[in-house]
């Protein structure tokens, strides 16, 4: 049977994967993915990183995330030293004792016995298990990590304002009471949080490390501010099918060619909290812009026939790939903060050839 550091090695050779690659994809550094296939887990800051990054990583190879922690665990225990005088110690070394005993009781006989019992001392009661205060801590910066037990709660502000963040339960999942509602998170899971309930969150958190249906261990918690800046709706260029069909391709970037033009489809994953619109062009069914905010491991899919107008207000979020005639690109929008306001579209040249570009707009 294969050890953790081989099944996660030999599965990512089997999937032809560099370690590279998938620090890419996955945001984990490469040193952490080399000590997790070395089984080295001296240098992770502490085990809930460890845990953390092994649900990632072999989700992410597509393995039992499950039978993944049951090696890890084996591993451990495995590793923990046996005392050395626990090795030495003879397995009929407990007879002397006993037979003191045994001695010392024939001596005594009934009327000593008797007189032991009589006066054997009282058993205490057992002391009453302390009752633990709750716990509310107060966020003076822009993170937050705690170890938070049922009844903890932690204090955020925002524009002037204070709001309470409740852990209210533990089992399967951690339960947060949040000004929008109670958030169920799972272990190793993120989620954004709304305080002021704009339709824009606020805040991130983090289940880094807990024990499922054990409330006694609390829940390792990461509280952090999302910072990343907020562009206003006017900023992002409005979108509008009447548009000049030239617009910005002087410099367009072809993602197809064909002597035809044929439906293709936008998939586009989120690195982080971006807000996002677009529009199908020149389908008058489907007329009528959409606008949506995402956060980090969002998804989107749009199909269209002859164009898609889009804007993003922080490009580098938006990972976007372009599929059509069993083919699939990847294009870059732009860089970390930037605003784009760009189409993807067919248009025909001088050969009457179809191309399908990507269109910055002015």
């Amino acid at each position: 049977m294969d050890s953790l550091g081989e099944k996660l090695r030999n599965t990512r050779k089997e999937k032809d994967l560099s370690l590279d690659q998938i620090g890419r994809e996955t945001n984990i550094a490469v040193r952490y993915l080399e000590a997790l296939e070395n089984e080295n887990f001296s240098g992770f800051p502490g085990e809930p990183y460890i845990i953390g990054f092994l649900r990632n990583y072999g989700a992410y190879l597509e393995l039992d995330v499950q039978e993944l922690l049951s090696l890890y665990r084996a591993y451990k225990i495995q590793e923990q030293p046996v005392p050395v005088e626990e090795l030495l110690k003879s397995p009929r070394s407990f007879f002397k004792p006993f037979l003191t005993v045994v001695i010392i009781i024939a001596v005594l006989g009934a009327g000593g016995g008797v007189f032991l019992f009589l006066n054997r001392p009282q058993t205490a009661e057992p002391a009453a298990p302390a009752i633990r205060q709750v716990s509310e801590h107060v966020m003076n910066s822009d993170s937050l990590e705690r170890r938070f037990y049922k009844g903890d709660s932690v204090l955020a502000s925002l524009g002037g304002n204070q709001y309470k963040l409740e852990l209210s339960g533990l089992g399967e999942a951690l339960t947060l009471n949040t000004p929008g509602g109670a958030l169920i998170l799972d272990l190793s899971q993120e989620a954004g949080i709304d305080l002021d309930n704009d339709g824009i969150p606020d805040i991130r958190v983090t289940a880094s490390d807990f024990v499922k249906n054990n409330a006694t261990t609390g829940a390792l918690l990461r509280f952090e501010m999302n910072n990343a800046p907020i562009v206003p709706a006017a900023v992002l260029p409005a979108a509008s099918a009447e548009a000049d069909n030239t617009a910005g391709l002087a410099n367009a970037t072809v993602i197809f060619s064909s002597p035809n033009a044929y439906p293709f489809t936008l998939q586009l994953n989120f690195q982080g909290y971006c807000l996002f619109r677009w529009e199908i062009l020149f389908e008058r069914d489907r007329a009528g812009r959409n606008e949506r905010y995402f956060q980090r491991d969002g998804e989107l899919n749009i199909q269209a026939q002859n164009g898609v107008r889009l804007g993003v207000s922080n490009a580098q979020t938006a990972k976007l790939q372009v599929i059509g005639g069993g083919r699939t690109v990847p294009v870059e929008l732009g860089g970390a903060g930037e605003v784009v306001a760009a189409d993807v579209r067919w248009v025909r040249d001088d050969e009457n050839r179809y191309r399908l570009v990507l269109a910055r707009l002015e």
